[in-house]
């Protein structure tokens, strides 16, 4: 399945806001009384809720209800449903005790309640009465299914979709935006017979059963009729059938939007697999401390095993030196030099006030199963904190992992130094601290060294050293286009800025962000790290969204919402498909390229013709620049 480009930028953000909205992270920012926290605790309570109705705890659950949303308990609907569970409760309990109980609760609550609730629950009521002289572990008897544990599941989703619209407790964006994507790939995979590379994934993270959907107040039943756009747009989105989707919307008062939550927060997600998810990537985009626990499932070792092991000395450059003077002395003759070392500890330290931004994973406290049919994955034994500070005798399989652990640590930093570095602007410290690392590296990611150059390029050119531009140009983007064809377009428009006024600065306008983001996963392949789950998750959803849609032959109505359409990286790529096929993964992986010029160009590939050099704000130095560079790029080719 092809890939797709993804701001990681935004997703960046969503998933921050995920992680802060759920209490993941340690964020000393937000006040206790910001909306978020009120969210938070809204949705916390939803879930003890939750618990201790899956549990067989009623009488607590009704007693939260009713300190916290004593409202929902006027819906007598509701309230006989969850009398009716305590009196199965009861009953199960099996001492002559609770069966009084049961029998008290039967004519202080449940025969009540029975009167008013709904025209069919006084029959509902006689029935379970026969709970009385039929076994629960009798399979055959008329109550069978009301003896079944899973009814405990389904009035605790119920109940949960409920006081969700009622708290307006939504999960975060991210949760939601997740749920959706998956669903739609998981049905244009089945509709179209296209295998998912990402099945392992989505069926562990989207559970095939939701939540029970919240019913209508009866008033609501002679509400006005929708729209049937919106009718139709709601039952595609969420894979509900039109009386469903009337439904939800009767129950939502007509709000699309808000019908659209109800359905998509139905959906469940296993949340102790989410929470690895998002774990991983913030360790890997640099947003949470890597620490010494990294729990990523993927091995160190690098995926390209025929590769050559990195090796931290110096080896002659593929490609002439970063050196702007050309009268300075370029060798590096081959032996060992002692500085490397130096090198690569000092692009540790860049990173250090990027470090000092990040926050400190604290994890999900409260342990809540959604269902019995959720299993706990396994998880590999770690050393323990007291082990790791000394504290203990440490065996041989824990000082392992210890250096496991801290050598991951290592090349995360490593990675996060790099990555860093292109983000502001540093190009030529990233190429001279790469081939330091790697000396091969950039002789095999070509396009990452065109495009750091490209970014050198701009500045020079941003800064008024045109003449030191142009050394760049010839020295290195030159030698790269010589070698790769689909860089010789790209390169003619790199060019194109010297004609550009001086005090226009290019380089802020330069996608650094999504160029870092290539390097990053390039160096850290190159080091044995793989790329999170969550980013295969996004590139492989977004595309098939962007399928799905294509063949709807129409728009998204959620995708706003949803952040769907940020998620979608929106540069201009200047090297285009080929030159992205032409790196493999780096470039794939890595969302939109260096962007040269906003100049529109023609279909032919060729540059528009200024009518007049003042017109541009160049002058006639510039031109003639431009075009001795062309000429030297034309006998190049």
């Amino acid at each position: 399945m092809e890939s797709i480009a993804v701001n990681w930028e935004a997703l960046d953000s969503l998933v921050t806001d995920f992680a802060k909205s759920e209490n993941l992270i340690e964020d000393a920012q937000s006040p206790l009384s910001s909306p978020s926290t009120t969210t938070f605790a809204s949705r916390l309570l939803i879930r003890q809720i939750r618990r201790l109705l899956e549990s067989g705890d009623i009488d607590s659950a009704i007693n939260l209800l009713g300190v916290h949303a004593p409202s929902v308990l006027d819906d007598h609907r509701l309230l006989f449903r969850l009398q009716k569970q305590k009196f199965i409760e009861l009953l199960r309990k099996g001492t002559e005790e609770d069966r009084d109980s049961a029998i008290h609760c039967v004519r202080t609550a449940l025969a009540p309640c029975a009167l008013d609730a709904y025209p069919e629950a006084y029959e509902e009521f006689k029935h379970v009465l026969l709970a009385f002289i039929y076994d629960k572990d009798d399979q055959n008897s008329p109550v069978a299914d009301e003896w079944s544990e899973r009814r405990r599941f389904d009035i605790a989703g119920l109940l949960s979709s409920v006081l969700r619209a009622h708290l307006q407790a939504y999960d975060p964006i991210f949760s939601m935006t997740l749920r959706y994507l998956i669903s739609i790939h998981k049905g244009f995979c089945l509709r179209q017979g296209v295998l998912s590379p990402i099945a392992d994934l989505t069926e562990r993270l989207l559970l095939e059963e939701r939540d029970p959907p919240a019913v209508p107040q009866e008033s609501l039943y002679e509400a006005p009729p929708f729209n049937e756009v919106d009718i139709q747009a709601l039952a595609h989105a969420v894979e509900i059938t039109r009386q469903g989707a009337i439904d939800s919307l009767r129950f939502a008062k007509g709000d699309l939007y808000q019908a659209f939550q109800n359905e998509l927060c139905r959906m469940r997600l296993d949340v102790s697999k989410l929470d690895e998810l998002v774990h991983e990537y913030c360790v890997y985009r640099g947003i949470v401390d890597t620490g010494l626990t990294y729990s990523g499932n993927h091995s160190v070792e690098s995926e390209h095993k025929s590769s050559e092991p990195l090796k931290l000395y110096r080896k002659p450059l593929p490609y002439p030196c970063d050196t702007i003077n050309p009268n300075e002395d370029c060798s590096t003759s081959g032996t060992v030099q002692p500085e490397t070392i130096e090198v690569v500890q000092r692009n540790r330290s860049h990173g250090t006030g990027s470090r000092n931004k990040r926050k400190r994973w604290r994890g999900r406290h409260e342990k809540i199963e959604y269902s019995s049919e959720i299993l706990n994955g396994s998880r590999k034994r770690e050393p323990s904190a007291t082990a790791l500070n000394g504290n203990t005798n440490l065996t041989s399989e824990d000082l392992s992992m210890v250096e496991t652990e801290t050598d991951r640590k290592d090349k995360f930093e490593i990675v996060l130094g790099m990555k860093e570095l292109a983000s502001q602007g540093m190009a030529a410290e990233v190429v001279e601290e790469m081939n330091a690392l790697d000396p091969n590296f950039f002789a095999e990611n070509p396009i990452l060294l065109f495009q750091l150059k490209q970014v050198e390029f701009f500045k020079l050119v941003s800064l008024g050293d045109d003449s030191g531009a142009l050394r760049v140009a010839s020295s290195h983007l030159g030698h790269l286009a010589a070698s790769n064809p689909a860089l010789l377009k790209p390169l003619k428009e790199t060019l194109l800025s010297l004609l550009r006024p001086k005090e226009e600065a290019i380089h802020q306008n330069l996608p650094l962000q999504a160029l870092a983001t290539s390097l990053q996963v390039a160096v850290g392949r190159r080091l044995g790290i793989e790329e999170p789950q969550l980013m295969k998750i996004m590139r492989a959803t977004l595309h098939t969204h962007n399928e799905w849609f294509k063949l709807q032959m129409g728009k998204d109505h959620f995708e706003g919402l949803l952040r769907i359409n940020s998620l979608r990286e929106v540069g201009i790529p200047v090297l285009g498909d080929l030159a992205c096929n032409s790196t493999g993964d780096a470039c794939a992986q890595g969302s939109s390229q260096i962007s040269s010029s906003t100049t529109q160009l023609q279909e032919d590939g060729s540059s528009p013709t200024p009518t007049s050099s003042t017109d541009l704000g160049c002058d006639e130095n510039a031109i003639l620049k431009v075009m001795v560079s062309s000429a030297y790029l034309h006998f190049l080719s």
